[in-house]
């Protein structure tokens, strides 16, 4: 029997991706310190990217649950040194019980599922964060119920997030406000298999109206650093301020996967102020995985 594996949001059903955040929800209202439906099972952790959040959130869900996970980076394996994908997935596969990579090429990834014996989850690539979205997604549900039918605003840089929120769109059927600068649109083949959930907007006020959420994300990712200056003039009308909150609803939520850099893409007033949860946000990668890893290893 193949794995179930976690590349992207469009993975799971609509049903199971709802029942993950219930669960997520309640695996954070009461941890059982004597649950651990893990024990002695071991994640191999792939770091092409450095992380804060990705690698705490799944080292401490495998230790509240009894397993343990190992940190591999390139330059402490073969990976590092040109060994084929395939032969390293199958090695590290035969010896671990499941295998998260951060890495830069979303290929890497989809590899190393096609030649894993054991569930690959995709902790972030050049094109997907999956697991992003589910801590947000939870996050809504936790401060608003149901997200279906409600309009989410993406402003700024049409990357690997806003790509993921294209897809739980999709999934969990609300409506993705986008409005991002001319060259850095997201992939057309992810926006037209989205259909009319997606909707582009010339600026972000316009986006932001009557939003139920409003996120974004830093001007230059990781590997980006080098157009940072070249970004910072195509962005530079793409911050979310107080004026694009106000043309959302009065008790939407701000969310932004961290790190954040303060007068760029955010002012400082709106993501340290009341409608930010970015904070709870980040916390709930933790929960969210957790429910994750339970549903993958455990066939819950």
């Amino acid at each position: 029997m193949n794995p179930r594996h976690f590349i992207s949001l469009l993975d799971v059903s609509s049903d199971e991706l709802r029942a993950l955040i219930h669960r997520a929800i309640a695996l954070k209202n009461h941890r059982d310190v004597d649950y651990q439906p893990l024990k002695g099972q071991v994640m191999a952790m792939i770091f092409e990217k450095s992380s804060t959040r990705t690698r705490i959130s799944f080292e401490a869900g495998m230790s509240h649950f009894g397993g343990s996970a190992l940190f591999l980076s390139p330059r402490d394996t073969q990976l590092g040194r040109g060994e084929p994908l395939r032969d390293s997935a199958k090695v590290i596969s035969s010896m671990v019980d499941c295998i998260m990579l951060r890495t830069d090429k979303h290929q890497t990834v989809t590899t190393f599922a096609e030649h894993s014996r054991v569930p690959v989850i995709n902790g972030l690539t050049d094109q997907q964060h999956p697991c992003q979205l589910l801590a947000d997604i939870h996050t809504f549900f936790e401060l608003r119920g149901d997200i279906q039918g409600k309009t989410v605003a993406w402003i700024g840089d049409g990357n690997n997030m806003c790509h993921s929120y294209i897809h739980a769109a999709m999934i969990l059927d609300f409506t993705l406000h986008i409005a991002c600068p001319v060259g850095y649109e997201p992939a057309a083949d992810i926006v037209a298999a989205a259909g009319a959930r997606v909707e582009f907007f010339p600026d972000t006020v316009a986006a932001a109206q009557n939003a139920d959420l409003v996120v974004t994300d830093v001007w230059a990712s990781m590997g980006q650093e080098e157009e940072q200056k070249q970004r910072e003039i195509a962005f530079k009308n793409y911050q979310v301020d107080a004026k694009v909150m106000a043309a959302a609803h009065p008790d939407a939520l701000f969310m932004h996967c961290l790190p954040a850099h303060r007068g760029e893409e955010v002012s400082a007033d709106v993501i340290d102020g009341p409608q930010s949860v970015v904070f709870q946000e980040a916390e709930n990668r933790l929960h969210a995985q957790k429910a994750l890893l339970e549903f993958l290893l455990c066939g819950k």
